[in-house]
């Protein structure tokens, strides 16, 4: 294994943990809210969550609020390093 392809599953693991942390945020922020949420179906409901979170944090304030654009940033860049990682490989 190269050092680009090593570098690229360490930017890959770590977004991995950023979006972890950042589904945990919104869940924890929802809780406190009052609102119903399950930690339990949380890998699977945590876009939904995420979409709630949203919608609260743009009623109260008028602005989305900072942990929704974790959320998807850190979901994202870790797409991307996935990707990267397999270009890389192949060539």
């Amino acid at each position: 294994m190269d050092t680009a392809t090593i570098i690229l599953i360490i930017g890959a693991a770590a977004a991995l943990i950023w979006h972890v942390v950042a589904t945990i945020m919104i869940y924890d922020n929802l809780r406190k809210r009052g609102e119903k949420v399950s930690f339990i179906l949380l890998r699977l409901l945590s876009p939904s969550y995420a979409g709630r979170y949203r919608e609260l944090t743009r009623e109260e304030t008028g602005k989305t609020g900072p942990l929704f654009f974790h959320y998807v940033f850190s979901i994202n860049a870790l797409l991307l390093f996935i990707v990267l990682a397999v270009i890389v490989r192949e060539v």
